[in-house]
Parts: structure tokens; C-alpha cells; sequence
């Protein structure tokens, strides 16, 4: 698997787990709201903007490719052969 492609999906990943947290908050947020607990604040929507440093991509590419690189490896086939 080419590295670009490699990065595209972890953003993605990275991306869709934000996303789902985000919307775990609001639904949180909107159900407080209407059973008048918490603080009613003013409504600000502000646009959320999250920036993923490359060097954490880049570990993580690399961790990922070190496991690849040992899953192909004859020890993981033998380590696998006996957990059978």
C-alpha cells in the first residue's frame, strides 16, 4: 500500500472518530437543553478546525509498517501455526 494512501486512510480514521465525538457531545448538549439541566449558554457556532501534527502520522505509519513487515515474517507464521 503506497504511503499516501496509507496517510489518506488514517486522517480518515482519525477524522471519523472526531466526528462521532463531536456528535456525541451535541446530542448530549441538545438532551440537556431539553430536560433544563446544565447551563444555558449563548449559541456560538463556531466552526470546529482540528490539526493533526504529521509527525503523529508518521508514527503511526511507521508502527504500522513494522507490523506488516513482522506479520509477513516466517516467525509470525510459525507463532501462528502453533496457536492453532
Amino acid at each position: 500500500m503506497k504511503e499516501e494512501n496509507l496517510r489518506e486512510q488514517i486522517n480518515q480514521l482519525i477524522r471519523n472518530e472526531i466526528q462521532e465525538n463531536i456528535n456525541e457531545f451535541v446530542d448530549m448538549k441538545e438532551e440537556e437543553k431539553k430536560s433544563g439541566l446544565g447551563f444555558v449558554g449563548t449559541d456560538d457556532n463556531k466552526d470546529l478546525t482540528v490539526r493533526i501534527p504529521n509527525k503523529e502520522i508518521d508514527k503511526i505509519i511507521k508502527e504500522y509498517k513494522k507490523i506488516k513487515k513482522y506479520q509477513k515474517s516466517s516467525l509470525f507464521e510459525i507463532k501462528k501455526l502453533n496457536q492453532n
